[in-house]
């Protein structure tokens, strides 16, 4: 169920490039630590499943360098991740420090589909600059490098993800402070 964030007649300004870079760099980090522990846990789900003693010969051969469930595990809980927070609050823990929220144009929480929408042009965006980065070097980032930056970050206050999931990055102001108690 849609969740509303604020009055239709409020508008929030949105969110400047510098706060959604940062927000990125912060949940980038958690990104990580959620990806590690997902690894472990496959790995011992499917060392259980195999036999410890056979998992530990096939990582030795490196037959498991690239294993195509475990990439589906990782892309599928990453998703679910990023998700999770976009539909039910705006915010992942990075957004939330930076005070940026993620909304429809009408303030109210986006939907899964609008989440699948933004994170798949966002894994295609750094799939693609990282490819490029990797084939061509760093001269390629000259090339790549602007659309990009494109997809992440705003030209006049939208960016291209938030044009192809017909939502919004804004700024959300700071909480009251309470009076003091005496």
């Amino acid at each position: 169920m849609p969740r509303r964030f604020h009055d239709d007649d409020q508008l929030l300004p949105p969110a400047n490039m510098m706060r959604r870079l940062l927000a990125i760099i912060y949940d980038g980090l958690i990104s990580i630590a959620v990806l590690m522990v997902t690894s472990w846990a496959y790995t011992l789900v499917a060392a259980s499943v195999i036999g410890f003693e056979r998992y530990e010969a096939m990582m030795e051969s490196g037959t498991l360098e690239a294993d195509p469930l475990l990439s589906s595990v990782l892309f599928v809980v990453l998703f679910v991740f990023f998700g999770y927070f976009w539909t039910r609050s705006g915010q992942t823990l990075g957004m939330q420090v930076w005070r940026i929220r993620i909304q429809n144009l009408n303030g109210v929480s986006v939907s899964w589909v609008q989440a699948l929408k933004r994170f798949m042009v966002a894994a295609f965006a750094l799939f693609a600059g990282l490819l490029c980065l990797y084939n061509w070097g760093s001269w390629s980032l000259i090339i790549v490098g602007p659309a990009v930056f494109g997809v992440f970050f705003p030209f006049n206050g939208e960016s291209l993800i938030d044009r192809l999931s017909r939502s919004q990055v804004v700024r959300v102001p700071a909480p009251a402070k309470k009076p003091a108690e005496k």
